[in-house]
This record gives structure tokens, sequence and C-alpha cells, in this order.
């Protein structure tokens, strides 16, 4: 295809109508940071990580837009992260539910966590760069019906 790419996931959009919940949990529970976003003619926030607005959210409270219950045919939002064990401590510490597990074969742990509006979080650790134990290994689906 002569230098054609799609390239690396750039960012993913919220459409919210629990715009400040939904900056919350970024900020306070994942550690994102709000910063600068284009002028648009439409309320919303935009999140960053290491200087990257990784999350758009566009707040649909002043618009007839139902709130959709999570994030649909997407099952889940995967970060390549790391701080494993700091992480879990963070989630315990803000009281969120969340499910930690390594991926069979060993290589790739990993941490589930649910947004406001219902979006799967799935953040991987490569086990190589991570301290700590290791988490169970799990061959499941996480969030199959």
């Amino acid at each position: 295809m002569g230098g054609v790419s799609v390239g690396v996931l750039d960012h993913f959009n919220i459409r919210t109508r629990n715009l400040a919940e939904t900056v919350r949990f970024y900020e306070d529970v994942l550690g994102l940071e709000k910063g600068a976003r284009p002028n648009f003619a439409f309320p919303g926030a935009w999140m960053y990580s290491e200087g990257k607005p990784v999350v758009h959210l566009v707040d649909i409270s002043p618009t007839s837009e139902p709130q959709k219950p999570d994030s649909g045919v997407v099952h889940h939002v995967a970060f390549a992260s790391t701080g494993f064990d700091g992480m879990k401590q963070r989630l315990a510490s803000k009281g969120m539910k969340f499910d930690s597990r390594q991926v069979p074969g060993g290589d790739l742990w990993q941490i589930f966590v649910h947004d406001p509006n219902g979006v799967m979080i799935e953040l991987n650790y490569e086990a190589a760069k991570e301290q700590g134990a290791a988490p169970a290994e799990m061959a499941d689906d996480i969030g199959k019906q």
C-alpha cells in the first residue's frame, strides 16, 4: 500500500451528560490532566496524558441527546501504562471497583475500571517493567455477557 498506515490511536471521545463527574474521574482516579481545547461551539473538555489529549469529552447536557448507558459495540479503551501496584493502590484508596489480571503467558498485566459513563478502561502494564506480585492469570474474556 505504498506508505499508507492507519497509525496509532490518537484519542477517544465520550459524549456525556455528566461532564464534571467525568473530568473528575479522569483527573482524580486515572491521573490525566484537563488541558487546552479548541474553542468549539459546544462545551466539553480534553484530558491529557503525557502531553497528548487522549480523551475528548463532549457535554451533551444542554441538548436533548440521551446519555448512552455504556460504550456500545466498542467494548473498552486501552492505555499502555506504568506503575501497576501504584494504580491498584490509587483505585482502592478512591473506592473504585476494578479487576486486575495477567494475560496468559505472563508478559502483560492488566487493570480494568469503568468511568462514570460505563466506559471500560483497560490499563496494560509490561510485566518485565513492573514491581511486586503478579496478578492471577486469567484466560477468560473480561466483561463478556
